[in-house]
């Protein structure tokens, strides 16, 4: 653990208390103005949030697998798109430079995602290639000191506001699927790199993302993570692990604010003389909510734990990704069922938090590709038995 039980425990409420009365206040109008406050982002930079998982000595908390899970699950209790402003620096932005770049690139890097100077985006999605990755089209290709890279990324988180892209892009084109792909450090304003307006999504309105163009982008021979071509895929997959459970914690989080306002709902909402908390229809179906949030928590810090004492957890964190976001859909349901038509209204948060979680079962792997992870996992480990 990083951090010793008093400290932790600090962290988590001064998180708990920036959530609950800063930003649960905010969630109607982010999602009216599609944008987070810039003194919202400030305040997150105070608290240290784009750091969570950057090490100490590069600026940030260090956490634990442990600790960022309890930390992402207070998080959690509010709209989505807050998490996301420093989301890609705690996780996929920032986590291929440090497992896998040089010390150079580390140095350059890691203190600014850390204060949140600089957002990172991760760059693998592409109009033919999403679950798909090795498919990807993009090129890279060696010129001197240089690479010249061409493409078109798709669907980038915080690609509107990034410093920088955790880039993936084919240097071999004569290697088939992943082994011919290399990781980039791309910077924002790399010659012949433009980025699209913000997509128009049917949820998280505040979270941004839109296309990364790479027209003859020049892009220094440096700037590959780790110095080395044709890792980039072995990166990416590296990434992974953290960001499966990072996503299940923040599943977790969000079904037990939902089960919060059910809650209260059903204990002040009248029908036939009586709160309907009082028929045990409704009380099963909360019963159902709090049993597989329950669940979840469980196993995310099952998770949590043995990645921090080292295991391989490739199918344990599949697991979580799966399961945690296929159950917080379901208590978003239950939850506009619970309101009934109030639940459908835009005056009640159920109806946007029903919306914004649709997404979590698509990206950063669909459910279909976390059942698939699981199964070849299990037959593989048959196989070797």
């Amino acid at each position: 653990m990083a951090l010793d039980p008093e400290t932790l425990q600090q962290l988590l409420d001064t998180v708990r208390r920036f959530v609950r009365e800063r930003l649960v206040p905010l969630e109607a109008e982010v999602s009216e103005n599609d944008a987070v406050p810039a003194e919202i982002v400030d305040e997150m930079r105070e608290l240290g949030l784009f750091g969570l998982s950057i090490p100490e000595e590069y600026g940030g908390l260090g956490l634990s697998m442990s600790e960022e899970v309890l930390t992402v699950q207070e998080l959690g209790w509010t709209s989505p798109a807050f998490r996301s402003v420093f989301g890609t620096n705690v996780g996929i932005g920032s986590q291929g430079i440090i497992i896998d770049g040089t010390d150079e690139q580390k140095a350059q890097w890691l203190p600014k995602l850390a204060s949140g100077e600089v957002i990172a985006s991760f760059a693998l999605t592409e109009p033919e290639a999403g679950s798909d990755a090795g498919s990807l089209r993009t090129s890279a290709r060696r010129d001197g000191e240089n690479y010249i890279l061409n493409g078109t990324k798709r669907y980038i988180t915080n690609a509107p506001h990034a410093g920088i892209f955790a880039l993936m892009a084919r240097t071999n084109p004569e290697e088939p699927g992943a082994r011919g792909v290399s990781a980039f450090i791309v910077e924002r304003d790399s010659e012949g790199l433009s980025v699209s307006p913000h997509d128009q999504k049917m949820g998280q309105q505040g979270a941004h993302t839109a296309d990364v163009i790479l027209e003859d982008c020049v892009v220094p021979a440096e700037n590959i993570i780790g110095g080395i071509e044709g890792q980039g895929f072995k990166t990416a997959m590296k990434v992974l692990d953290r960001g499966r459970l990072h996503m299940g914690a923040l599943s977790v989080g969000i079904a037990e604010r939902l089960i919060d306002e059910c809650v209260r709902y059903a204990s002040e909402r009248q029908q036939f003389g009586k709160p309907i908390g009082e028929f045990q229809l409704v009380q099963a179906m909360l019963a159902d909510c709090r049993t597989e949030a329950y669940a979840g928590r469980t196993m995310v810090a099952d998770a949590a734990r043995r990645f921090d004492d080292g295991e391989n957890i490739a199918t344990e964190a599949a697991c979580c990704k799966y399961y945690c976001t296929e159950m917080v859909g379901r208590v978003a349901d239950r939850a506009v069922q619970i309101f009934g038509g109030a639940g459908y209204m835009r005056e009640y948060p159920i109806e946007r938090f029903y919306r914004d979680v649709r997404l979590f079962r698509i990206y950063e792997g669909t459910s279909q590709i976390q059942q698939i992870v699981i199964a070849r996992n299990m037959l593989r480990e048959a196989a070797n038995a």
